[in-house]
């Protein structure tokens, strides 16, 4: 049987003028969230199933890549049900791991504890433009600090990063879970069907408000409970102050301190902010995940036309593992889709060092290659990064490959110049 060269469809194969972006960004990322006191930690790619459908992940749990039993463990002939034959699974965030991971360790973590984590995970969706099966996630996340600033943290410290990067112009739309329950209270939803309803209003941007109307009735809602709950939406578009219109619509209905947290964010974020960008109050931001509890955020960059990170507050899930709830927070910058931008920008990494390459032809050996080696040795002392290599038969395509991948200066050594 003929092997197959192509990776997995929704996979792919990265390039060395691609890694070298990849490795700058991640380089950027580090120094950037190092500064705002985070602490990288890692995780395994493999997750106990129970963990990964705890109907926390939304509809990521129904695209979990499941692994099957091994040894006298798996028994096919016997297996009525799928957890009889599988027990694991790759991961498809980085935030279950890293609740487990807390839960597991938090006597030994400082409090507050803030995190970074950088690893792939894999989802098995159909693949579309700056979406794969598998993909780099970078996370970053706060445990043990329930006040605003968190989330105030959280926001700076990726925008900072997106700035230090050179995007500019993008907004974080923000929002809050108990608000859009409040919405759905106050249009006369009954509580079981919340979730499906904020699946539809998840569609706002894509389908418009319209469409989203028509999805409703489609699912059997009531038209005069749709139309209530819709007419907040188009009376917001009216409003200077959409926070301060809820606050009037949503009396009694709502904490006021739900909406003064979103204010106090907001206005903190814009004094403080390093780079150019736009808080933005987005009513009908919903995020799919299901273990959300209060404010809830994504990055919207025009080059992109889309999300490109997002994430939010999540204080029971660490309760599911300890029974001991422990207030929660977290951003997931869209590392895949970034890299894609610049990418496609033709942006190219600063401060790279100089790149030479030596070429020896085929023969020179012993003492003189042991000169070569020893004089590339010293120039990489003095940060010069450089290839020592054979000679191709045909130089000039080989030293153009080579200048492809950012080699600016050759020097070539043949038999006959070194016996002189």
């Amino acid at each position: 049987m003929a092997l197959n060269k192509k990776p997995i469809r929704g996979m792919k194969d990265i390039l060395p003028s691609e890694m070298q972006i990849r490795d700058y960004v991640i380089g950027v990322i580090k120094d950037t969230y190092g500064k705002f006191g985070f602490t990288s930690i890692d995780t395994p790619s493999v997750e106990s199933i129970a963990n990964l459908t705890n109907k926390q992940g939304g509809d990521n749990e129904k695209l979990i890549y499941k692994i099957l039993k091994r040894g006298e463990k798996l028994n096919l002939a016997d297996a009525a049900r799928e957890e009889d034959v599988v027990d694991s699974g790759l991961r498809y965030d980085l935030t279950v791991p890293l609740v487990r991971y807390y839960s597991n360790n938090a006597a030994q973590l400082p409090s507050p504890f803030k995190a970074l984590q950088i690893g792939n995970v894999w989802r098995a969706e159909q693949p579309q433009k700056g979406r794969y099966r598998q993909f780099m996630q970078c996370d970053i996340d706060i445990f043990g600090e329930p006040s605003n600033l968190a989330e105030i943290e959280l926001i700076l410290a990726t925008t900072t990063t997106l700035g230090r990067l050179g995007f500019k112009g993008f907004e974080v739309r923000i929002n809050d879970r108990r608000l859009l329950k409040a919405m759905a209270a106050y249009s006369g939803f009954p509580d079981e069907v919340h979730d499906s309803v904020f699946i539809t209003l998840d569609k706002m941007d894509k389908i418009g408000i319209e469409g989203v109307e028509e999805e409703l009735l489609k699912n059997g809602l009531e038209r005069e409970t749709v139309e209530k709950y819709l007419e907040l939406y188009r009376k917001l578009g009216q409003e200077q102050d959409g926070v301060a219109y809820l606050e009037r619509e949503l009396e009694g209905l709502l904490d006021t301190s739900v909406l003064e947290g979103l204010r106090e964010i907001i206005e903190s974020v814009r004094a403080t902010r390093s780079c150019e960008f736009e808080m933005v109050f987005d009513p009908a931001l919903v995020r799919g995940m299901s273990y959300y509890t209060g404010t809830i955020y994504e990055i919207a960059i025009p080059e992109f036309g889309g999300s490109c990170g997002g994430g939010g507050r999540y204080d029971r899930m660490v309760g599911k593992f300890t029974g001991n709830e422990v207030p929660a927070c977290g951003f997931s910058i869209g590392f895949e889709r970034i890299i894609m931008v610049l990418t496609e920008s033709g942006f190219q990494v600063p401060d790279k060092p100089r790149k030479k390459a030596y070429l020896i032809e085929k023969g020179v050996g012993g003492q003189a290659l042991c000169e070569i080696i020893a004089k590339a040795q010293e120039a990489r002392k003095e940060g010069t990064q450089v290839l020592v290599a054979r000679m191709n038969k045909n130089k000039k395509f080989q030293k153009g490959q080579l200048q492809a991948e950012g080699y600016e200066e050759f020097e070539e050594f043949y038999k006959e110049a070194l016996k002189n």
